[in-house]
């Protein structure tokens, strides 16, 4: 299964798993915020409990003394530095000096005025600060009038913030653990989940491939109610597609049947006239039967070049037409070399016959003694006209006689022209050549090879047929 850039599986497992995360940071993030608030409260009502316990301890003693001795049952009151702390301080007109918690000692608090920090509805009212010790507290202050008298103090209970920070630091701890524990399995089940809902799309590119690689006609298996109605679909136009194709051949080969009878008959019609004139009907009577062939070609090219049907075997094929012209030419040598061996033309085999057939023609007619053919996968930067289409095979057909130079060539690829009178044809051959591969949007040229002679190159299209 591929997982490239335009893979939709890829897409839905990157959303999948962007919104997974996203969703799962925003439950973190809303959870541990929820938790500090609830923390923060219940930090202030431990406050508020300790802050009336101490008022509960405290009363006016003999000589108009603050006396008492709260007892919190918290032994962190009575640690020096520790951040809790509780003070009693007369107000008014009472002038008892100020009770205080040992932890204390003899610090003071660095308290903000009521206009800073004004008392709520219920005469209460809460800061934050540093103690001086380095730790940052909490605290909950009231006024409360202690006898009838209307004699008052102001009592404060602090406690160390580090508590909160603490207890808040281990939850998110063990909450972003919990979180990213049930992400990672979240994601995988996700995954798992996709990777087999997508599962059928894979089945029907897989059996696409195998189209494409004419080892199948049809889409086959059996798909799920989405995909079907496209399978289905896909065999309908691949049905379509060959009767348009058998069409075209039939009305190409009626076509060609009406028209070569009239030519035939031009043809010994020739033989019956005087040599000049003879000859003039002949020669042109030949070039009409070229362009006739010619532009059925064309039209029968047309009708099937783009279906995904069409395959031809390299080495059968080519052994074929090598088996022939080493019949032909007995004295010559023919090498044939197709690397990989299972590369395959994505052309109708009768085109692939004509176009490699005319360049061995062609190539043995001037070799001296050797034709070599190799066929191999096309380097990555040359390429046919078809930017769509996966695989271009490279087709070299060379021989080692006199060769061509680069004006030769250009004479020799236009239709009719022969440079050698004395070898027999009609010059139609190499333009042949060139047609059917524009054709099937490839390429063709020619050039001086490594033997010395002609070197005919082709791209063609082609695929590398997949081997257990």
């Amino acid at each position: 299964m591929s997982f490239g850039p335009k893979s939709l599986t890829a897409r839905v497992l990157l959303l999948a798993t962007l919104w997974s995360a996203a969703a799962l940071v925003a439950i973190a993030v809303v959870i541990s915020t929820l938790y500090r608030e609830s923390a923060d409260r219940g930090f202030q009502d431990l406050l508020r409990a300790q802050l009336y316990n101490v008022i509960n301890s405290i009363s006016i003693g003999e000589n108009s003394t603050i006396a008492g001795n709260p007892a919190l049952g918290d032994l962190r009151f009575s640690q020096p530095k520790s951040g809790w702390y509780w003070i009693v301080e007369p107000l008014g007109t009472f002038s008892a000096g100020p009770l205080v918690s040992s932890s204390l000692g003899l610090s003071n608090l660095a308290v903000p005025s009521v206009a800073d920090v004004p008392f709520d509805t219920n005469y209460e009212r809460f800061y934050v600060l540093d103690d001086g010790s380095g730790n940052k507290i909490q605290v909950a202050e009231t006024e409360v009038v202690l006898d009838q008298e209307g004699r008052a103090a102001r009592f404060r209970v602090s406690g160390n913030l580090a508590v909160v920070e603490t207890d808040v630091r281990a939850f998110s701890n063990s909450l972003y653990l919990a979180l990213a524990v049930f992400g990672v399995g979240s994601l995988i089940v996700n995954a798992l989940a996709i990777l087999y809902g997508l599962k059928p799309l894979d089945h029907a590119r897989g059996a696409l491939e195998k189209i494409r690689a004419g080892e199948a006609e049809r889409l086959r298996g059996d798909f799920p109610r989405e995909i079907q109605p496209l399978a289905s679909e896909i065999n309908a136009l691949i049905d379509s597609n060959q009767r348009i194709v058998e069409r075209a051949r039939m009305q190409v080969g009626n076509l060609a049947h009406s028209l070569k009878t009239p030519i035939a008959v031009l043809l010994n019609e020739s033989r019956l006239l005087e040599k000049q004139q003879g000859e003039l009907v002949r020669n042109q009577a030949e070039v009409m039967q070229g362009q006739v062939q010619s532009y059925l070609n064309r039209a029968r090219i047309a009708a099937q070049r783009d279906s995904v049907l069409s395959r031809t075997e390299a080495e059968p094929a080519l052994e074929r037409l090598l088996r022939v012209m080493r019949r032909l030419n007995g004295e010559k040598e023919f090498e044939l070399s197709i690397l990989p061996a299972n590369l395959v033309f994505a052309m109708e085999q009768q085109d692939v016959e004509e176009t490699v057939g005319n360049l061995l023609e062609n190539a043995a007619r001037f070799a001296e003694q050797r034709v070599k053919v190799s066929v191999a996968p096309a380097p990555a930067d040359i390429r046919g006209g078809d930017p769509l289409r996966r695989s271009w095979l490279e087709l070299v057909v060379e021989d080692d006689g006199p060769g061509l130079d680069a004006d030769q060539i250009r004479e020799a690829m236009k239709r009719g022209r022969r440079l050698d009178e004395s070898k027999p044809g009609t010059g139609l051959g190499l333009s042949i050549v060139r047609e059917i591969t524009s054709e099937y949007q490839g390429l063709f040229d020619l050039s001086r090879g490594e033997q010395g002679g002609l070197k005919a190159r082709l791209i063609l299209p082609g695929v590398v047929k997949e081997v257990a």
